[in-house]
């Protein structure tokens, strides 16, 4: 098994499944066309870290995507749909709680985490709707 906590998300995680995502996506305002082709992208996700700075990569075949971030520092986030948000990451525990706000005050928390059974575990609220992604080590 991994190191525990936040350090256990470091390296390369394959799509597994989730539950719920279209409706999530639907509550943030992304439209029909980008919720179609999300829906059909297994994502590889690949997370790094040099000198307390992270790096996420999410790559697929429809799109490649990447974010850096200093924990607890606010920062400017394009989102893989394209929405401009105001992100800020902290680390609570073993867990990692992404919060975004868009430029008309909507709220998303994305939670992210390590499960007993070495999964990838990911929990995303936006307002009442939410949903859940899991991912397996590549």
């Amino acid at each position: 098994m991994a190191s525990s906590g936040v350090e256990g998300l470091k390296g390369t995680w394959d799509y597994v499944d989730g539950e719920n995502f279209d409706e999530y996506m639907k509550e943030l305002g992304v439209g029909l066309t980008t919720r179609l082709a999300a829906r059909s992208i297994k994502p590889r996700l690949i997370f790094s870290e040099n000198g307390g700075k992270w790096t996420v990569k999410s790559e697929s075949t429809i799109k490649s995507t990447s974010y850096e971030f200093t924990p607890s520092v606010e920062f400017d986030e394009t989102t893989p749909d394209g929405r401009q948000v105001k992100s800020t990451i902290n680390f609570e525990g073993n867990k990692w709680v992404h919060t975004t706000v868009d430029k008309d005050g909507k709220k998303s928390v994305v939670t992210r985490y390590v499960d007993d059974k070495d999964q990838h575990m990911i929990d995303m609220e936006c307002g009442s709707v939410k949903a859940r992604r899991w991912y397996k080590r590549a």
